[in-house]
């Protein structure tokens, strides 16, 4: 018998200020509105505390790092609870000292931690020097289980990889969350802005797609130096490109935010429509896995 059982997600897409605790403030009042418009799972956006500080390298950035569980899943977890809904929620974690993660928490409807994802890929590009901030996580990928469903949380970077996905969709997960911030270096936009989203959008669209789930990804948004507390970066900064967006198993297009305000996006899950649709694209039926052991070579040089 089809599965008939439904439930709403929501995703916050916000922009962020100098002060960290303004920002968790904010969230805390973002996830309150969610839940009051039905959503009963709800995905912040990646390191939503603070604007996104890696755009130096500054060893005085690391204080903004906690522990797991600390202050700011102690604040959440009593909303979770307040609210009864579970929260996605991508944390700065201090692991030990010297030792750092880009950890997504997820707690459950009684605020207890649930599940600890920590980022796995971790890139390294102009104003996105994450890897002086962030040891890659040591936890795989993971999918765990909610009042509402079974879900899967990555971050940001992963979502351009389908091995993560994949992995995260063969342990159940119905829906792939992705707190994100991404954006425009405001010299490109004009020429490559477009591509750029579109690129990020389809290869998320494509997850949902090959593995018959539904993908939540969810940016920041608005202009930003990387200011914490006064501490910024000199320079254009980043323009975070927004668009959050909710996809269908089938890759459709459930709600979509703008590029330029703050917005909550609520989206229905249907664990039916799951079923359908891999009933009539059996893409994990047909898997070759007698065949994929080279995947996990760097690189297949030519004999």
């Amino acid at each position: 018998m089809t599965n008939s059982r439904k439930y709403k997600i929501g995703l916050v897409q916000m922009s962020m200020g100098p002060d960290p605790e303004a920002n968790l403030a904010a969230a805390v009042g973002h996830v309150r509105e969610a839940a009051k418009r039905g959503a009963q799972i709800v995905c912040l956006p990646e390191l939503f505390k603070a604007q996104y500080f890696c755009q130096r390298e500054d060893t005085r950035l690391f204080d903004l790092a906690e522990a797991i569980p600390g202050p700011s899943t102690e604040v959440l977890g009593k909303v979770a609870r307040e609210e009864r809904v579970s929260i996605i929620a991508s944390l700065f974690e201090r692991r030990a000292p010297g030792l750092y993660h880009n950890t997504a928490v997820t707690l459950d409807g009684e605020g207890k931690i649930a599940s600890v994802y920590r980022k796995m890929h971790i890139p390294d590009d102009p104003l996105y020097y994450e890897k002086y901030y962030f040891t890659p996580g040591d936890l795989g990928f993971r999918a765990v289980d909610t009042p509402q469903g079974r879900i899967g949380t990555l971050v940001c970077w992963d979502q351009w990889y389908p091995e993560g996905a994949r992995l995260t969709a063969m342990q159940g997960a119905e829906v792939l969350f992705y707190p994100t911030a991404i954006g425009w270096h405001p010299a490109e936009k004009e020429e490559f802005g477009a591509a750029q989203y579109d690129a990020w959008q389809t290869i998320q669209r494509a997850h949902a797609i090959a593995n018959g789930v539904y993908v939540a990804a969810v940016n920041r948004v608005g202009h930003e130096t990387g200011d914490v507390l006064g501490n910024r970066v000199e320079g254009p900064g980043l323009e975070f490109w927004g668009g959050s967006f909710i996809a269908d198993p089938f890759g459709r297009i459930l709600a979509k935010a703008s590029h330029t305000d703050e917005e909550i996006l609520i989206g229905e899950v249907d664990v039916a429509l799951m079923e359908e649709t891999r009933r009539n694209w059996p893409f994990l039926r047909d898997r070759r896995i007698d065949a994929y052991t080279p995947i996990t070579a760097r690189f297949l040089d030519p004999l």
